[in-house]
């Protein structure tokens, strides 16, 4: 009964329907041998209550809770085309469209939120420790199934998100939904941090996950709110409250550490879940590269929008089309002077270049220039913005790093990304930016396109935590440089970068461990008027000693240097013994 209300589970109940036929016979059965030895006489009730008794004995034997003809034939029919699909034989048309009419799911929003639902219950299993591999291959099928009529039954794209390039998760409705919740909520009422991976227990109160595990583990055997007993410690993953705290974590910047079995989800894996899954993914792949390929413009922003969605998380889903050749036809889409179909094929590429084996192809087709160009002259700014982030992924690769700092227009432009006033703009602009200095040779192309005056100018006004952890990073990767420390203590980086380590509220801990980085490298690099400065900050000093047993490992190493380079300095000044600790033509004046 309650799968009924389930929206998007029309396919799901479908095939389910002779299991659930065979439950209400048994319950039907169970309630009439439960009534025939009913003893009337030993039971104080009226006549007419008996009368209704005597009605439900007459019904509960008569009822035949039988599985249906049109539901047997179009379950058949399912299978039919799941079988096909294991043999990579494309089904008939027809067979797809008598079952999309029975369940009526004729558009594709519809026909959508059955996948979103059949994704759902995946996610759901494998959060399961008691997990039954057979229904997740079975929940798997179906949503290949549901993808493939998507994809080859709806020849105009009806949704809002592939005609307009809007963003999938409805920024707006989600916002509108956050702002009626308390962030409180989101907060376990053990740890009171917010929640990675909330579970329910038998009192309908949630906790994170390793909390109450922790709570059980000592012991206790009650809930920690109410101090009622419990019957069973079982936990139940609340997972629409985990997706409410990962939007709330997205809209306000704060980094979301997924610590459930989530990432042990089939659709995060290379594994298809099932062979059918498996067949009809790669016949998805084939057809809409033959509509990229040969499609008018309408059906290639149809296409790239579906290997838009089908790549955002299932890694499977991009070995395929990448496999398939989608690569270069969606490459020569971002010439496109339709907005909708650059913005999905950048997008696409996106996805695709989460994918190892596809940064490779896309610098072979000459994918770099054409990046490029739509970061430089997108007709819209987020496929600027998806541009940036493709950037980042291919400059994971320090030999394509230093290709992308070749092209003329990319470093320039990231530079101009950054200086956008959207939040997405600047945080895909320096990601962009970070991978691109992974090759030695964009350090000195970052310091002639006046990168750090824009990176020290969102440290002093960014309230934005991950923006100022990112500008850190960068920088403290510049200091490393001679070069670079003078750009940076010259634009008075120094006494923004002392503030930042100072202070709690826009810096996160990561944020801190690149602060103290950036500080030695400048306190190396710059000579003794730098580390005079440092010296006199008392609350600089704080910080760093708590940084030894609060910071990371490796924060907490660069502390310790930096602590130790300070102490040094400071007792060659008590004892008037003014040695540098670096030659005197690196000394440079601190602005």
């Amino acid at each position: 009964m309650e799968d009924l209300t389930c929206e998007g589970g029309r396919l799901f109940l479908v095939m389910e329907s002779g299991r659930v036929a065979t439950m209400f016979r048994v319950l039907f059965r169970s309630v009439a041998s439960a009534l025939d030895v009913l003893d009337f006489d030993s039971v104080e009730v009226g006549l007419e209550s008996k009368e209704e008794v005597l009605l439900v004995m007459k019904q509960v034997r008569e009822g035949r809770f039988e599985f249906e003809v049109d539901d047997e034939e179009v379950v058949m029919c399912v299978k039919k085309v799941l079988n096909l699909f294991e043999k990579r034989v494309a089904p008939k048309k027809i067979d797809l469209k008598r079952v999309v009419d029975y369940i009526g799911v004729c558009d594709w929003n519809e026909i959508n939120k059955e996948v979103k639902f059949l994704d759902g219950e995946i996610g759901f299993e494998w959060l399961n420790e008691e997990k039954e591999r057979e229904k997740v291959g079975f929940l798997s099928s179906l949503m290949g199934f549901m993808c493939y009529c998507r994809c080859v039954m709806i020849e105009i794209l009806d949704c809002e998100e592939g005609k307009s390039g809007k963003k999938f998760d409805t920024r707006r409705e989600r916002d509108i939904i956050l702002s009626c919740l308390n962030s409180d909520d989101f907060r376990c009422p053990i740890s009171l941090e917010l929640m990675s991976d909330p579970v329910t227990i038998e009192t309908g109160h949630t906790y994170d996950r390793s909390s109450i595990l922790k709570w059980f583990k000592s012991g206790n055997s009650t809930c920690p709110k109410t101090g009622k007993s419990l019957g069973s410690t079982e936990l139940v993953p609340n997972l629409v409250l985990r997706r409410l705290i990962q939007q709330y974590c997205n809209v306000n910047g704060i980094p979301f550490v997924d610590s459930s079995c989530r990432s042990r989800d089939i659709t995060r894996t290379d594994q298809p879940g099932s062979a059918a899954a498996e067949g009809a993914m790669k016949l998805l792949a084939d057809f809409l590269c033959r509509s990229l390929d040969n499609g008018n413009v309408e059906q290639k922003n149809h296409a790239a929008f579906e290997v838009r969605v089908l790549t955002k998380t299932s890694i499977f889903s991009r070995s395929c089309f990448v496999e398939s050749g989608s690569v270069p036809l969606l490459l020569l889409l971002l010439a496109s002077s339709d907005p909708s179909a650059q913005e999905n094929a950048i997008a696409a590429l996106l996805n695709l270049s989460k994918y190892t084996k596809s940064r490779s192809e896309m610098v072979e087709n000459w994918g770099l220039e054409m990046i490029v160009g739509v970061l430089n002259k997108g007709i819209k700014i987020e496929a600027k913005q998806h541009a940036a982030a493709v950037l980042f992924y291919l400059a994971s690769n320090p030999e394509h790093a230093n290709l992308i700092g070749e092209e003329p227009e990319a470093i320039p432009s990231l530079i101009s990304l950054i200086k956008d006033d959207n939040k997405r703009s600047v945080k895909n602009g320096l990601v962009a930016i970070f991978g691109l200095l992974k090759n030695p040779e964009n350090h000195k192309r970052m310091l002639a396109a006046q990168a750090i005056p824009l990176l020290v100018n969102i440290l002093k006004a960014s309230e934005k935590e991950d923006l100022v952890t990112d500008s850190l990073a960068i920088l403290a990767t510049l200091a490393e440089k001679s070069d670079g420390t003078l750009e940076i203590l010259r634009f008075g980086a120094l006494h923004v970068a002392v503030e930042v380590m100072s202070s709690s509220s826009t810096t996160s801990r990561l944020g801190k461990e690149h602060c103290v980085s950036l500080l030695l490298s400048l306190s190396i690099n710059g000579g003794e008027n730098v580390i005079a400065h440092l010296v006199k900050s008392s609350s600089l000093m704080e910080s760093l000693y708590s940084q030894l047993s609060e910071g990371t490992s490796r924060a907490s190493k660069k502390a310790s240097s930096l602590i130790r380079v300070l102490h040094d300095f400071y007792e060659r000044r008590s004892s008037n013994y003014r040695t540098s600790v670096i030659p005197r033509e690196r000394f440079i004046h601190v602005w």
